[in-house]
């Protein structure tokens, strides 16, 4: 059987995985990356962020052609929307970054290995390629799998009428009705995109409030700001089933009538793609919901075998997965590098988006930690204004004893870009007064962080 031999072996050509390899290749390891799908890039690249993001910013300037280019003194007739070219250019944006992996891997020396691999010892993956079998080894093995939708039982997906994220990224046409199963990330991103094309959407959440995880302040500006936007929410509501019937879907809830809609998406989560890897021929055993462990080094129980990404699991974000390969491969090559789990941001891409990195005021109030808080509502930022987005505010959390930042969020325009500097700052680990000092272009919204860290010592001068 035709064998190839490595320093490492990438299993998973994802966001941990595919820039492990080029961080390997650049300290001169010889690196192959193996990945099942027919390009490179993971969930996030081809199915998940960058698709979900191109109709995200589309569906908005639709919104916003329709409901508010007149503020602007903008007059627009014969508006509508063209579905296929929407997606075409969706698929543009994905075609041309799953190439610049391709081309990375060629620049840096990684040898691209496309098929399914699956481990058959601890320094081989047998990999399948169409009707072809051969072996590739390496001295050293990163599992870097990713991971997939998750389903429920009672959900009767049928990958049309009733799919997961992947489906509702390539809807043929604009549903009528959507029900969305899950207040979370991802049926909200997608919600508001088919909300903004003219669907009727409806969120059905389990506990009592959207966003579980997220702070709850923010999260309930967020339920009254999208609920004004048009989107229905139900909160503590159980989905019992959800089958098709013929072109329409029923979905029963528990104690009410069930809801009748043209589509279902279901977005309840992820969850990690360990499954059928071949762990048991070397001897790692996930855990009961199909996490590896690691330890510092994201080395495996097998000593030339790590893991990186979603499948060894806290925050499912590409920017973590990214990080993990990152540090991991470096790991092995000597470099003291780590991972701070404790600085490491969440952005919902919705309008507004919310951006969010360390500890919320929950989880402070719940520790007993002392804290100050700062807020600058959007209202009070000039360039908010200009922008005509003056909904949303800031909110610094520092130590009540040392003023060290412990956590930031923001729910308004762009917040995705401006928790970068709070990110930084905090790895840094700097205080509100190092933010307040720091002297903020005029005017940008990141005044509005400025304007928070001023205000957790009651020195704001733009709010009251």
């Amino acid at each position: 059987m035709k064998t190839s031999r490595h320093d490492l072996v990438i299993l998973g050509g994802g966001p941990a995985g595919y820039v492990a390899a080029i961080r390997a290749a650049q300290l001169g390891m010889k690196v192959a990356c193996i990945d099942e799908q027919d390009r490179f890039g993971g969930t996030c690249v081809r199915v998940g962020c960058i698709p979900s993001k191109a109709l995200l910013e589309s569906s908005h300037l639709y919104a916003e052609a329709k409901h508010r280019f007149g503020e602007h003194g903008l007059k627009v007739s014969g508006l509508e929307v063209d579905l296929p070219a929407m997606m075409a250019r969706k698929q543009k944006i994905v075609d041309t970054l799953t190439g610049g992996i391709d081309m990375l891997f060629k620049h840096r020396g990684v040898t691209p290995v496309l098929g399914r691999g699956k481990l058959r010892d601890v320094e081989t993956v047998e990999v399948t390629q169409g009707d072809d079998t051969f072996l590739v080894q390496g001295d050293q093995l990163l599992l870097c799998p990713g991971s997939r939708p998750a389903s429920l039982p009672m959900v009767e997906e049928d990958g049309d009428r009733i799919g997961n994220s992947t489906t509702a990224l390539s809807f043929p046409d604009v549903p009528k009705r959507l029900v969305v199963i899950g207040g979370g990330y991802i049926g909200l991103e997608l919600g508001s995109v088919w909300n903004r094309l003219g669907s009727e959407v409806i969120v059905l959440e389990a506990l009592d409030r959207i966003l579980p995880g997220m702070d709850s302040e923010l999260a309930t500006i967020a339920h009254r700001t999208f609920k004004k936007q048009g989107i229905e929410f139900r909160t503590s509501t159980f989905v019992e089933s959800a089958k098709r019937d013929g072109d329409r879907c029923v979905v029963a809830v528990k104690g009410s009538d069930p809801i009748e809609c043209d589509r279902v998406l279901l977005a309840t989560g992820r969850t990690p793609m360990t499954a059928d890897l071949g762990l048991e021929a070397v001897g790692i055993e996930p855990d009961r919901r199909g996490f590896l462990s690691v330890d510092e080094d994201f080395r495996t129980s097998v000593k030339s075998i790590y893991a990186a990404g979603d499948c060894i699991g806290g925050l499912m974000l590409a920017h973590k997965a990214m990080e993990e390969g990152v540090v991991c491969v470096e790991r092995m090559a000597g470099i003291s590098a780590h991972m701070n789990y404790d600085v490491i941001p969440a952005i919902i891409y919705t309008h507004p988006e919310i951006a969010s990195v360390g500890k919320t005021e929950d989880q402070l109030k719940e520790a007993g930690v002392e804290y100050r808080k700062g807020i600058c509502p959007f209202g009070a930022n000039g360039r908010a204004r200009t922008l005509g987005e003056p909904d949303g505010r800031v909110k610094v959390l520092a130590d009540k004893q040392t003023d060290r930042i412990l956590g930031v969020h923001i729910i308004g325009v762009r917040a995705g870009d401006m928790i970068a500097e709070a990110a930084v700052a905090m790895e840094f680990g700097a205080t509100s007064e190092d933010v307040a000092r720091s002297c903020h272009a005029h005017p940008t919204l990141a005044e509005a962080l400025h304007e928070a860290a001023l205000a957790v010592d009651g020195r704001a001068i733009h709010t009251t």
